[in-house]
């Protein structure tokens, strides 16, 4: 699989914008979600870890009880990538998809 390009300042931030709630914070795509509860938390993890594998991207989360913090970031090479907007689609639809 091709490596992707690191997207310039310009276009990771016209990207943002068809992405409601995500910001780019330390040079990730970053973004916290709030479920009804812990389970409905962890459906949704399980749903983006899916995404995630067929992606070969993972990313960089954190849960406490409902609340999931994603960060989304290329590693090789260092960056924010189209790649990790593509997750951060997957992620937000999930998301709306939820009760």
């Amino acid at each position: 699989m091709a490596r992707p390009n690191v997207l310039s300042d310009e276009e990771a931030r016209r990207r943002l914008g068809a992405l409601p709630g995500w910001e780019i914070e330390d040079g990730k795509l970053h973004r916290t979600f709030v479920f009804k509860d812990f389970a409905e938390a962890f459906a949704f993890m399980t749903g983006v870890a899916r995404e995630a594998e067929v992606l070969n991207h993972h990313p960089e989360w954190f849960n406490v009880y409902n609340r999931v913090t994603v960060d989304l970031v290329t590693h090789d090479p260092p960056g924010i990538t189209a790649l990790d907007f593509d997750l951060a689609h997957r992620a937000q639809s999930l998301a709306e998809r939820r009760p």
